[in-house]
């Protein structure tokens, strides 16, 4: 039996979403993750992480079976979605940025099934072309969506526009393929003792095991683009269980498949509570997967309506690009919805739907556009296209923004060397060199952009008081999902 419980605090989903591991899992991770060093003491220096591709085996036999590792149960409600007021009649503010309408007049991502592994996928009629992937949280077809995060990242990606307001995802003519692979609403029934490396949140189900089988079956399925608003953290030094998952994504780029997720975001407490403040691989604190997994993996970070770095936002040197992730506005994830929400429900009142899970569809709907109006480009290419036309402010990449901000007409309009820039894909930089020439001068683009984005900078006077997107977990709150 579910039941409502009062929230204590906020915390983010797309920080705390790989959950719960089963004994079995526990044997293939193997040993306890080393824990976190004294104060005053450095934590070991890393590197790149190399790729293990004798754990792909494991991730292709559970691409094939999509269920549950062992028995679980639904332990809270489910998420509340509102809209904070009426449908709005101008497009939100990340559609404005980035100019949407230009760019469709170049592409409209047809052709292109962009994967969804996230919390399921309910239906709406805005979301006609959806396709069934299965579930590794319940025994559903991946078509629920209890947490209130799958949908509203699916309809950013993909939602057609309506008469009834000026919302309209990034790529409408996509096709949208649900793979439920994680919910903090669900536990394992023989729940038992400390969670295991690989394990973020025991306040929920889902794990990078499972994470790995879908990705792999998105693959399988003929995804083109799969969007991962998913982060597993671990301390830097210690073991972060993702070898199958390191695998996994590899096995997407080989064929030809653009894996975009979302960098993660920084928790008052838990294992993504250390910012990497510094720069470069020597400065990581805290190791972020799947996105650490570049160049097989587009981490994407957010940024404000101002055009500033979020805070919320997990630095690292991975970071590839960037996009709006807050003032969200996306699709109602509850059974039956058909409207629009930008807030979630919580005992302490609405609370704003807001992180880097956000970010990341932006950048995957992009992948299709880009993909649609060039479908002769690879995965590395589809990737050094969007690198190398986004805007930063200073010079260069940094280990906040990435390459900057996304520019969806320069993505699908600039000329560019159709090879890939490295063919060292052990580079988790590669795809990062100087900007290229242009056939015209790419300035005046920049200058609407940044432009955009001072106008649109009062919008964000006093949003940093709003707290995180959340749910309250079971004894204390619903679990949260992404913030």
């Amino acid at each position: 039996m579910t039941r409502r419980v009062p929230a204590r605090r906020m915390r983010m989903l797309c920080a705390a979403a790989l959950l719960v591991a089963s004994t079995p899992i526990v044997a293939q991770f193997g040993e306890p993750s080393a824990a976190a060093a004294p104060p005053g003491q450095l934590l070991p220096a890393i590197a790149p992480p190399g790729i293990d591709h004798a754990a792909l085996g494991v991730a292709q036999d559970l691409s094939g079976r999509p269920a549950p590792l062992e028995p679980t149960e639904q332990r809270t409600v489910c998420a509340q979605p509102r809209l904070n007021g009426a449908p709005p009649k101008e497009a939100p503010v990340a559609q404005r940025v980035l100019d949407l309408e230009s760019a469709w007049q170049f592409s409209r991502g047809a052709g292109q099934k962009v994967a969804v592994i996230d919390t399921g996928v309910n239906r709406h009629p805005r979301l006609p072309a959806l396709q069934t992937g299965g579930d590794y949280v319940a025994d559903s077809d991946g078509t629920v969506d209890c947490d209130g995060h799958g949908t509203l990242v699916a309809g950013i990606i993909a939602a057609r526009p309506s008469p009834d307001d000026a919302f309209v995802g990034v790529a409408p003519d996509a096709e949208i393929l649900t793979i439920r692979q994680l919910s903090l609403a669900y536990q394992a029934k023989n729940k038992r003792g400390d969670p295991p490396p690989g394990t973020i949140d025991d306040s929920g189900y889902g794990n990078v095991l499972t994470l790995a089988g879908a990705v792999v079956r998105a693959v399988d399925f003929g995804a083109t683009v799969i969007n991962i608003s998913e982060v597993a953290c671990a301390a830097a030094g210690s073991d972060t269980a993702d070898g199958a998952l390191g695998a996994a994504v590899r096995y997407a780029y080989e064929r030809n498949v653009v894996v975009v997720a979302a960098a993660g975001n920084v928790q008052s407490d838990g294992a993504c509570s250390a910012q990497n403040d510094g720069t470069g691989w020597g400065s990581v604190k805290t190791v972020a997967s799947p996105a650490w997994f570049s160049p097989y993996v587009l981490a994407v970070a957010s940024v404000d309506p101002s055009g500033a770095p979020s805070e919320l936002s997990l630095n690292g040197p991975w970071i590839g690009v960037a996009a709006i992730g807050r003032q969200i506005v996306s699709l109602d994830s509850k059974p039956g919805g058909t409207g629009l929400v930008d807030a979630v429900e919580t005992s302490e009142g609405l609370s704003a739907i807001e992180g880097t899970s956000f970010a990341a569809p932006y950048v995957a709907g992009l992948a299709a556009l880009v993909r649609a109006r060039f479908p002769h480009l690879t995965a590395q290419q589809v990737i050094d296209r969007i690198v190398r036309t986004a805007h930063q402010p200073g010079a260069g990449r940094d280990d906040k923004i990435g390459a900057g901000l996304i520019d969806p007409t320069a993505a699908l309009t600039d000329q560019l060397p159709e090879q890939p820039i490295s063919a060292n894909a052990q580079s988790p930089q590669a795809y990062v060199p100087a900007p290229p020439p242009a056939p015209e001068s790419p300035w005046p683009r920049r200058i609407a952009v940044f432009g955009s984005l001072a106008c649109l900078s009062a919008l964000v006077i006093g949003y940093a008081a709003a707290a995180p997107y959340r749910r309250r977990q079971t004894n204390e709150q619903l679990p949260e999902l992404d913030s």
